[in-house]
């Protein structure tokens, strides 16, 4: 039986679904201190690409400043975007806590690495290239 149309990758199926939902996320550090440098953002991208593909989500783009990063996630209708967003921000605040403990000041930023806020905007309405490209153009930090 052939398709009625050109299958396209980015459309997922589940057994009673067919969905290509992805989500524009924001996090910002503590206090929006000036944390993150290149080995930072490599690494947390690396975690968080883990953790999504743990939670069976995708994480297309990445980039961040020294204040905050940018995602943009596709992501499965059952998997709530609270859930993901606290796995994201747990799990890569954990290992970039334990692996640059000298660069990451524990008592100005008071344990924390990140906002305990975030940013979360649907990308249905927008085409998905116009926020690629603005989040590779994202400044690097120094």
């Amino acid at each position: 039986m052939s398709p009625r149309w050109t299958p396209d990758p980015h459309i997922r199926r589940g057994r009673s679904v067919v969905y290509n939902l992805h989500v524009h996320l924001v996090f910002v550090t503590k206090y929006r201190r000036d944390v993150l440098h290149d080995a930072m953002l490599t690494r947390c991208e690396e975690v968080m690409r883990e953790v999504c593909a743990q939670l069976n989500a995708t994480l297309r783009e990445f980039d961040g400043e020294e204040d905050h990063v940018h995602l943009l996630v596709h992501y499965p209708p059952k998997l709530p975007i609270s859930t993901l967003v606290n796995r994201l921000k747990g799990v890569s605040a954990h290992y970039l806590r334990k692996e640059f403990t000298g660069q990451i000041n524990r008592h100005i930023m008071h344990g924390h690495l990140w906002s305990p806020s975030y940013f979360a905007g649907s990308c249905g309405g927008a085409p998905l290239e116009i926020i690629r490209e603005y989040i590779e153009n994202q400044q690097l930090p120094d």
